[in-house]
């Protein structure tokens, strides 16, 4: 009996490791990741922020000529190395659609909603995502990390296209934000709702996309300019146009998904057994 406790916890202790790495990664901005006190901070954030072990996870440094990258051509800003301080962590384990934290903190302008509707655009729905930052950011630079992180997780990468079309419709909604006023989330919900309709009605043309975007605005009450309509159409369109080239990307991130979860289960079944083992031996040794 005893031999084979010690060989079932031998084997439990072995393959714990395996399980637990699966489906998840961590992205550290390059200012961040060089500068030891920033990363201590972040990791033990992202600690306190899961119940995974993060001692052997996957990790990826997001420099700033990979923001760029995706970037340049949409925002017009270009990162200097010293200038990418955002992190974040993704789960796939996490199985009831998706779930982001933003350290409110210390992420200043983009929200949870925010980067869930940039994230469905790279066709991404599901997993567990907590983004920060060691100092204050605006969260825009931190969605090439997101992405960056579930390439990492499920295996394989995102299509360039689907990447700019999110990080297009993240900087728009900002943009957005900032020039109306409005609160973030509803900005978000306006590009929610009218994502929504535009794949009901499989439209690509902007011009058709724009009439929805002002339809859908009125019916939220909030005040668009001709101009950040025809903007959100523009960034609502490259969305859908870009959806075309994710099939084999959500395919992967479904199966990854389904295994991370399976490993989950099998963690926790395992746990379970152990502690019902532990109290047979303790109850056995007590008497």
């Amino acid at each position: 009996m005893r031999r084979w406790c010690l060989i079932l916890i031998i084997l439990v202790v072995a393959l714990s490791p395996v399980y637990g790495a699966q489906g998840l990664a961590i992205t550290y901005g390059e200012t961040t990741y060089s500068n030891s006190a920033y990363k201590d901070s972040m990791y033990n954030y992202f600690q306190t922020h899961t119940d995974k072990d993060l001692k052997d996870v996957t990790y990826r440094v997001i420099t700033a000529s990979e923001v760029n990258a995706i970037s340049k051509d949409i925002t017009g800003r270009n990162y200097k190395s010293s200038q990418i301080y955002s992190c974040a962590l993704v789960d796939l384990s996490y199985s009831k659609g998706i779930k982001i934290v933003v350290d409110k903190s210390k992420v200043t302008t983009v929200t949870s909603k925010m980067y869930a509707t940039a994230l469905k655009s790279s066709g991404i729905e599901n997993g567990y995502v907590v983004v920060s930052s060691p100092t204050v950011a605006t969260g825009e630079s931190a969605l090439a990390g997101v992405l960056k992180s579930y390439e990492i997780a499920v295996g394989t990468s995102i299509p360039e296209e689907a990447k700019k079309a999110a990080t297009e419709e993240l900087y728009v909604e900002t943009q957005v934000v900032n020039q109306t006023g409005q609160n973030p989330d509803a900005i978000a919900e306006l590009f929610e709702k009218t994502k929504e309709e535009v794949q009901k009605q499989k439209l690509e043309d902007p011009a058709q996309i724009k009439i929805i975007v002002i339809n859908m605005a009125n019916t939220l009450n909030i005040n668009l300019s001709d101009q950040q309509a025809q903007e959100i159409a523009d960034a609502i369109s490259n969305s859908q146009k870009a959806q075309t080239n994710l099939t084999e990307f959500k395919n992967q991130l479904q199966q990854a998904t389904q295994q991370a979860s399976d490993a989950q289960g099998v963690l926790a079944q395992i746990s379970a057994f152990l502690e019902n083992l532990f109290n047979y031996l303790q109850g056995l040794l007590g008497q």
